[in-house]
């Protein structure tokens, strides 16, 4: 059984629901931790507001009444896609420590594929020298990463985009999502 996500950001609120189906309140949704993205029924006597973190998880919901479904990307309302980028931002600068340690912790993923290598600006060369480095001792930020690593593209801006590609499924691979393609289901 895959990880769920406890809390979420909202995307965007519709009061009212979609233009076509039940007039329902609903909230679209980006999990804070696996990066779900989620429609969710908010309760009546409630209301929601963009970028506000609310409870999903499996214990009593103060905001949300249930979980509708899970979405893609194409399903975003316009807003919401407009969000997903500063929120995913928000997301790793609010746990840098997190993705700092794919770097310490990253492993190869055949004889000819690293998880290092499907970040945006690293091949061989800089493969190898995040390798060495954190030999010698873990990263313990992403300024800490640059500086150590010659030459290094902005790694935050790497696992970002990293991450709105896995939500936009432009590869199979995930490093950072837990959740399998929607193709799957």
């Amino acid at each position: 059984m895959l990880p769920k996500d406890d809390y979420a950001i909202v995307l965007d609120f519709l009061p009212r629901g979609h233009a076509i189906g039940r007039p329902e309140p609903i909230a679209q949704v980006l999990g804070d931790k696996y990066f779900s993205l989620l429609e969710i029924i908010v309760k009546k006597e409630s209301t929601v507001a963009n970028g506000e973190r609310v409870y999903i998880g499996d214990d009593k919901r103060d905001k949300v009444d249930h979980i509708k479904r899970r979405i893609a990307t194409n399903d975003l309302t316009p807003f919401a896609r407009s969000e997903l980028p500063f929120l995913v931002e928000k997301i790793v600068n609010g746990d840098e420590q997190r993705f700092v340690d794919f770097f310490n912790n990253a492993r190869p993923i055949s004889t000819r594929l690293h998880q290092l290598e499907m970040m945006h600006g690293i091949g061989k060369k800089h493969l190898w020298s995040i390798i060495e480095e954190r030999k010698k001792e873990k990263f313990k930020t992403f300024a800490d990463l640059q500086t150590r690593v010659k030459f290094l593209p902005d790694m935050k801006k790497a696992v970002i985009q990293r991450v709105l590609d896995e939500l936009e499924e432009r590869d199979r691979h995930r490093l950072f999502l837990m959740s399998p393609p929607m193709k799957q289901w």
